[in-house]
C-alpha cells in the first residue's frame, strides 16, 4: 500500500509503501473489543475500601455488662451492626487487570492500523517540527484539515511532547505506546515518517517470527 508523505503545510513531498501484513491484515472487531476491555481493566484504579472491625475508631470496650440489664449481649460498638462500625465484606483495594497474549494484542494492533487505513484516516508527515508552543501544533493541525488526531512521533521530538499535551482533542504518543485504544478513540492517525519505520520494525514479518 503506497501513501502520500506531506509536510505541516499539506503538500505532498513524496510517498511511502506501508506494510500490508500491518496496514492490510484482517479487521478482528471482537478482537479489538477484547484488547480495549483489557487495556480499560489496567486503568481501573481498584481504591475502593471499607474498614474492618479492627479499623474503626471508637472503644474496644464492651457496651455494657452480659447480664442482667433486660438488653440484649454487646460485644463492643465496633461490631457491624452498630452505626460506625466496622464493614464485614465490604470491598478492599484490588487489581482488576488480568493476562492477555502477546500474540492477540499484537494481532489486534495490526487490526486497528488496517482498519483506519483502510478508511483513509492515516497521514504521514515528513517530520513534525514545532517550537514547542501549544498554538503552532493546534494551527498546524487546522491546516491540515484533521481535528481529533493521534500524532505519533519519537520522544526525541520534545517541542512536539510540549506543544500537543494540552491539545484538548489530540494526543501525542511515541511509537512505542502506540495502542489500540487509543488508535480508535482518535479519528485520524497521525504519523512521522521516523514513527512509521519504528512501527515496521516493531510489528513486521521479522518480529513475528520472534513471537
Amino acid at each position: 500500500m503506497k501513501l502520500e508523505v506531506k509536510n505541516l503545510t499539506g503538500k505532498s513531498v513524496g510517498s511511502v509503501d506501508l506494510d500490508d501484513s500491518i496496514f492490510g491484515a484482517e479487521i478482528h472487531e471482537h478482537l479489538l473489543w477484547e484488547v480495549v476491555k483489557w487495556q480499560l481493566a489496567k486503568r481501573r484504579g481498584g481504591n475502593a475500601s471499607t474498614k474492618r472491625l479492627g479499623e474503626v475508631r471508637g472503644s474496644a470496650k464492651k457496651v455494657w455488662k452480659q447480664k442482667g440489664t433486660g438488653q440484649a449481649r454487646q460485644g463492643s460498638r465496633q461490631a457491624p451492626h452498630w452505626v460506625g462500625g466496622g464493614s464485614v465484606k465490604g470491598p478492599r483495594p484490588r487489581s482488576y487487570e488480568y493476562v492477555l497474549p502477546r500474540k492477540a494484542k499484537k494481532t489486534a494492533l495490526r487490526a486497528a492500523l488496517s482498519l483506519r487505513a483502510s478508511e483513509g484516516k492515516i497521514l504521514v508527515l515528513d517530520n513534525f517540527a514545532t517550537d514547542g508552543k501549544t498554538k503552532t501544533v493546534a494551527s498546524a493541525l487546522a491546516t491540515l484539515g484533521t481535528k481529533k488526531n493521534l500524532i505519533v512521533d519519537a520522544k526525541t521530538n520534545a517541542n512536539l511532547v510540549r506543544g500537543a499535551r494540552n491539545l484538548p482533542a489530540s494526543q501525542w504518543l511515541a511509537p512505542e505506546g502506540l495502542n489500540v485504544y487509543d488508535i480508535l478513540r482518535h479519528e485520524t492517525l497521525i504519523l512521522t515518517q521516523e514513527a512509521l519505520a519504528a512501527i515496521h520494525t516493531a510489528l513486521g514479518p521479522k518480529d513475528e517470527a520472534n513471537a
